[in-house]
């Protein structure tokens, strides 16, 4: 795995068994600054790997680009003040004309990336610049208000008119947790995948230590592969639904957000005003639905 996990030495201890020495596999944390046009944006504690696919949804997010085309090229930099080399060639899929991406790769030990605008793109407001770090639980934590994070968006999801049903959205949790390797080796990572509405089809699943890191992933791959606006797909996340995680879901055009765990009354509150459906609590084969009920078929509402 690389970078990705790490091996550490732990004391088990069972009660009533004694105590065995062995060795445990952890999920690795480090920070990673995201620059643009060589100035300082922001640093997130996240998972390494897919960091340009993490930087481009970031900027998603954030209201800096809406499409693919807008992001130019990104390259890993040795540290601060420095141009550090080319961080190899992992290509990631179908990016727009023009666009060089340099991923992290296997060998990378760079935790700065420098990312490139197209020309004609604006640079982020200087007000967007966090200069503290931002932990892996916390995706929004250097805003100053709330009216600060709620970033209008380049898409409008109310209108989306996909629907799916119920006894497909049910299976979504299963097939994400199916392809968690990194979790099934440290049990300690998030998971977010996008799914088509139309057929079920798995499109990407990214882990990370942050959740609103493994969105941004999937955001980021959306974008680098020119499949903005997400229309008519599903976002599933392994965790709960925040505030933050409803925003990413609307600043990329997704019309529906389902988390196996609770959302937060936030998370309501902006699901609602932006049309979102927001489906918590994804267990078996029950759900609670809190926001645009109706794009979910059932059996009592088509019979």
């Amino acid at each position: 795995m690389g970078r990705i996990t790490t091996r550490r030495p732990v004391v088990k201890i069972t009660v009533g068994g004694g105590e065995h020495h062995r060795s445990d596999t952890l999920a690795v944390e480090e920070p990673l600054e995201i620059r643009v046009g060589g100035n300082p944006l922001a640093v997130t504690m996240r998972t390494p790997g897919n960091d340009v696919e993490l930087a481009a949804g970031f900027l998603v997010s954030e209201g800096v680009i809406s499409r693919g085309e807008q992001f130019r090229s990104a390259i890993h930099c040795g540290g601060p003040g420095t141009g550090g080399p080319p961080a190899g060639s992992g290509a990631l899929g179908r990016v727009p004309d023009g666009v060089g991406l340099l991923d992290a790769g296997s060998g990378n030990t760079y935790n700065v990336l420098d990312v490139s605008l197209a020309p004609g793109v604006a640079p982020p407001d200087p007000d967007l610049t966090r200069n503290f770090y931002t932990t892996s639980s916390c995706g929004l934590c250097g805003k100053a208000s709330i009216e600060a994070v709620e970033t209008v968006s380049t898409y409008e999801v109310a209108s989306d008119s996909m629907t799916l049903e119920a006894t497909t959205l049910i299976g979504f949790p299963d097939l994400l947790r199916a392809q968690q390797a990194v979790f099934d080796k440290t049990g300690g990572l998030h998971a977010a995948a996008l799914f088509d509405a139309e057929t079920g089809e798995l499109l990407v699943i990214r882990e990370d230590v942050g959740r609103h890191n493994a969105v941004d992933k999937v955001v980021g791959w959306a974008a680098l592969n020119d499949r903005l606006p997400l229309r008519g797909t599903v976002l599933q996340v392994s965790g709960r639904a925040s505030f933050e995680l409803v925003q990413k879901a609307v600043m990329a055009g997704i019309p529906m957000l389902a988390a196996v765990s609770a959302p937060s009354s936030l998370a309501v509150e902006l699901a609602e005003a932006s049309g979102l459906t927001l489906v918590g609590f994804l267990r078996g084969s029950s759900m609670n639905v809190y926001s645009r009920a109706d794009r979910l078929l059932t059996t009592a509402r088509v019979g």
